[in-house]
This record gives C-alpha cells, sequence and structure tokens, in this order.
C-alpha cells in the first residue's frame, strides 16, 4: 500500500505519519516512511539546495530539482519497498508539486506538470493520499520563525497553494481530507478508521 500526506506547513503531517505508522506496524504491517524530497542520499543533496534561503532558483529550474529527488527516491526506496510488500508513507509527493509549482509559483502550465509528474513518480500514483486541510492564518501560528526558502514565499502564494490542493482534493478520488484544526487524536482517529475500513478490512 503507497500512502502519501499532503498539506501546507504546520498541518501536522508529520505528526499525524507518526501515529498512522505506529499504528500500522501493530497490526503487523512492514512500514517505511520518507519524505519528498529527501529519502536516498542524492535526493537529501537536492533537498538541501531547494530548501536553503541564500539561493536564488527559478521557478522551471525548482520544478525540475524537485521531480529529479522524486524520480531517484521512487527508484531507490518506493518502487523496492511496494514490491517486498511493504506500506509506503511520503511526507509529500507530485500533488505538492502541482500544488505549489503548478498553482503558487504558476512555473508551467498544469498540464505539463502533470507529464513531468507521471515521469518522476515512474508513473506510479498513491493508493491513499491524506490531505490535511488548514487555512493560512492557522498555519501561520504554528510555523518555526525560522523559515526555509520555500516558507518564505509569502502570503499570496500559499493562498495560491491551499487553493490547488482544495482543487486536487475535490478532483481525486484518493483523496481524503481531514480538518487539521482538530485535536491531534481526532484527527488520527479519522485517518485510521478511512485506512481500515477501505484498505485493511
Amino acid at each position: 500500500m503507497f500512502i502519501t500526506f499532503e498539506g501546507i506547513d504546520g498541518s501536522g503531517k508529520s505528526t499525524q505519519i507518526k501515529k498512522l505508522r505506529n499504528r500500522l506496524e501493530e497490526k503487523g504491517a512492514l512500514v517505511d516512511v520518507y519524505r519528498d524530497p529527501g529519502g536516498p542520499v542524492v535526493s537529501e543533496q537536492v533537498r538541501e539546495i531547494l530548501l536553503n534561503p541564500n539561493f536564488e532558483i527559478d521557478s522551471v529550474t525548482e520544478l525540475l530539482l524537485f521531480s529529479a529527488a522524486r524520480s531517484q527516491l521512487m527508484s531507490e526506496n518506493v518502487l523496492p519497498g511496494l514490491e517486498e510488500g511493504k506500506v509506503i508513507i511520503l511526507d509529500r509527493f507530485f500533488d505538492s508539486t502541482t500544488a505549489y509549482q503548478g498553482y503558487g509559483r504558476e512555473s508551467v502550465p498544469l498540464q505539463e506538470i502533470q507529464k513531468l509528474n507521471a515521469i518522476a513518480s515512474h508513473k506510479r500514483k498513491p493508493d491513499l493520499t491524506i490531505y490535511m486541510k488548514l487555512s493560512l492564518a492557522a498555519a501561520k501560528k504554528r510555523m518555526a520563525k525560522t523559515k526555509d526558502r520555500m516558507e518564505q514565499a509569502g502570503d499570496a502564494f500559499f493562498e495560491k497553494v491551499i487553493m490547488g490542493y482544495n482543487k486536487l482534493a475535490e478532483r481525486e478520488d484518493r483523496f481524503f481530507t481531514v480538518d487539521a484544526t482538530k485535536p491531534v487524536s481526532k484527527v488520527h482517529d479519522q485517518i485510521w478508521q478511512h485506512v481500515n475500513k477501505k484498505y485493511l478490512s
């Protein structure tokens, strides 16, 4: 099973990923968790470049770097893990590229991003995408004061990102949207009930 978590920074993805992983492992599943971009050495190196606030990166270059890191993650970790029967959980995937580089940056037309996403993901879609929905105002209260390059993009950018996520959630059947303002335990219960009912029963 291939599960991805999406949402803007501050939505609580990391906390919910940890809780879901623990719950799945209690059920006997073998679970690997990765971040996108990240995982393999190559992808982690690209991540450092992308998030470095000292770099000015062209929006198309940014798009291609995210995609390159993703391709390596898929090739080296995700696809082999799925072949072994593991549950793979990713903190972000190509929906982030659609939301951030497509709707947010408007780097290239969405149709071109969709084609690039298919290439970078080796044509593998998630079985389930959990969208941690949160307003920008709520997210800003949770964000760290020290911001990376992406987090410095400004309010107008993030409003467009949120709009992009909301459109994806309406369009994609694999999306399961949760209200990230709810208490952590309630959010986890909603996620677990959905995973257990739809994928484990």
